[in-house]
């Protein structure tokens, strides 16, 4: 399964946000890109395997 990730700068502390649009709520934070990005994966997996409704 294919995902778009959103990966944003946060001005606030200097991190980046993850999120993904197709998974409401499903969203994640890093202090650099590849942080971000790695703890997105995370919470997709785990959005996933708790069957979190997407609709």
């Amino acid at each position: 399964m294919k995902l778009l990730v959103v990966l944003e700068p946060c001005e606030e502390d200097g991190g980046f946000t993850a999120l993904v649009p197709a998974l409401p709520g499903c969203i994640s934070e890093g202090d650099t890109e590849e942080d971000a990005l790695k703890n997105i994966q995370e919470a997709i997996e785990l959005y996933l395997a708790l069957g979190i409704d997407a609709a």
